[in-house]
């Protein structure tokens, strides 16, 4: 079940009334209606997965309990292990089973041994890698004793699988979201209407923006051989906004879906093609995954505060970790790589905690330096994203030897099915402007009481009317559904 689709429309209205008017006694009550609503959502791409998804939640309800109990040192770490090793072995085994099985072949028949890979024939379970996350945090924190585990296992089941972060995330902490779970929610009107702000600008991302941004990638990245430089490039930043309107759309949407019942989720993204630096930009893009990264890989290795080799070396780790946590293909541990690269001089230099306000604070544009920065950062963000679109390593350096070619200063011409290029060009320019205006607010229909209320609901309707006459009505999966 896709947020974009009529049947989501259907059963998010449903369980609402429900939550509210019929569930609403006690918190027990109303997690158990979650649970359900989770579940069933979570079965619609396919029930068989269910059972994993039960078997991981049991698993680390279970594990974090007894290594609380656990009366040694062993005993604790047993448990501890138990659940690290099971976890990343079911991740494994769905996700990069194939990838090594057919990378170590490859291997040993370039150095003479023919080998044939033994490969699986599994489907990867939609949202494994957002709620193993989830679980490895809660059991991580409970061992170094940073949290007490859950005994409520309705409560802890709701952690994992609460349907609105389940299959893309953001990916959440124990110590966020298990005390909203443990507490009864009362309904919050301005909340709600929040909410539903947040939704609307979140599809209007997904099926205007990413969607049809989508199409003119795919006809740059699918026929890269043939295209000239000047859509090779187009389509480079076509994609950045696709992936970029997909992922944070998505986000809104289930940060807008989870306040319409009573439940803050973390914020996972903050404008990031604003930021003046690529060190600012992972501060900005995919905020949970990012911090859970720093949290639980970066500074446990040491962080910052080791010998500048050392911070290097984990600075390289945690974004080789990120790229292949991403997919089992080569393309994104070299975007990984890359990304390394780019902010290695900020390291080295101890520039990269340089801009932590807020960019142009208090001023309608940025100064040409400011400018000059953003314009860098998207450049070389939108060049990594080559290797995150391409579908393997060649075709990426295909791609790149296409954009530095004479071919890079003709004029290019789309033969797009969807909308001209020049309506798409205006979406997107309106789309930039209204999140540069909105860069202090959590999201862009943010409101504040001041804003006349012919402001608003003129906003509303042109969104709407936008989404109905250029958005895209074919269900699309989110990308990020693939990690």
């Amino acid at each position: 079940m896709f947020f974009n689709s009529l049947a989501f429309a259907i059963f998010l209205p449903i369980v609402f009334l429900l939550y509210w008017f019929v569930f609403n006694k006690t918190k027990n009550t109303q997690n158990a209606l979650l649970i359900v609503a989770s579940y069933y959502f979570y079965s619609c791409w396919d029930w068989r997965f269910l059972f994993l998804l039960v078997f991981s939640t049991f698993l680390d309800y279970y594990t974090g309990i007894q290594i609380e109990k656990g009366k040694s040192e062993v005993s604790r770490k047993f448990w501890f292990w138990l659940s690290i090793i099971v976890n990343l072995g079911f991740l494994g085994i769905f996700k990069y089973y194939n990838f090594f099985a057919v990378s170590f072949s490859a291997l040993l028949n370039s150095v003479g041994v023919k080998a044939s890979p033994i490969l699986l024939d599994v489907i990867l379970p939609v949202g494994i890698s957002f709620y193993t996350f989830h679980g490895l945090s809660y059991v991580i924190d409970i061992y170094y004793k940073r949290i007490k585990p859950e005994y409520n296992f309705v409560d802890y089941s709701l952690f994992v699988s609460y349907f609105p972060l389940l299959v893309a995330g953001p990916i959440e902490r124990a110590t966020h979201l298990l005390p909203q779970v443990k507490e009864k929610r009362v309904f919050n009107y301005a909340i709600a209407v929040d909410g539903l702000r947040q939704i609307l600008w979140g599809l209007f991302k997904k099926v205007v923006i990413a969607d049809n941004c989508a199409d003119y990638a795919n006809i740059a990245f699918d026929n890269s051989g043939s295209n000239p430089g000047s859509i090779l490039v187009l389509g480079a930043i076509f994609f950045a906004f696709q992936i970029y309107g997909d992922f944070s759309g998505y986000s809104d949407i289930a940060l807008g879906v989870s306040k319409l019942f009573g439940i803050d989720l973390l914020r996972n993204f903050n404008y990031p093609y604003f930021s003046r630096d690529i060190a600012e930009f992972w501060r900005r893009w995919h905020i949970s995954l990012s911090s859970w990264f720093r949290d639980y890989i970066y500074i446990p290795l040491g962080g910052s505060k080791v010998s500048k080799l050392k911070q290097i070396r984990n600075v390289f780790i945690i974004f080789i970790v990120s790229g292949f946590w991403h997919g089992a293909n080569w393309t994104f541990i070299v975007w990984g790589l890359l990304n390394a690269l780019f902010i290695l001089p900020s390291i080295i230099f101890k520039t990269n905690r340089n801009n932590l306000d807020l960019i142009a604070k208090d001023r309608v544009f940025p100064s040409f330096k400011e400018s000059f920065q953003i314009i860098r950062t998207f450049a070389i963000t939108c060049f990594a994203w080559i290797f995150f679109r391409a579908k393997d390593l060649d075709s990426a350096f295909s791609y790149i030897k296409g954009i530095f070619s004479s071919s890079l200063f003709t004029i290019p011409r789309f033969d797009s099915k969807q909308i001209s290029i020049k309506i798409l060009l205006v979406l997107i320019l309106f789309f930039v402007i209204k999140e540069w205006t909105s860069r202090s607010y959590s999201h862009v229909l943010y409101f504040s009481d001041s804003k006349p209320i012919y402001y608003k609901w003129g906003l509303y309707f042109l969104l709407f009317m936008v989404i109905i006459i250029w958005g895209v009505t074919a269900k699309t999966e989110f990308i990020y559904f693939a990690f």
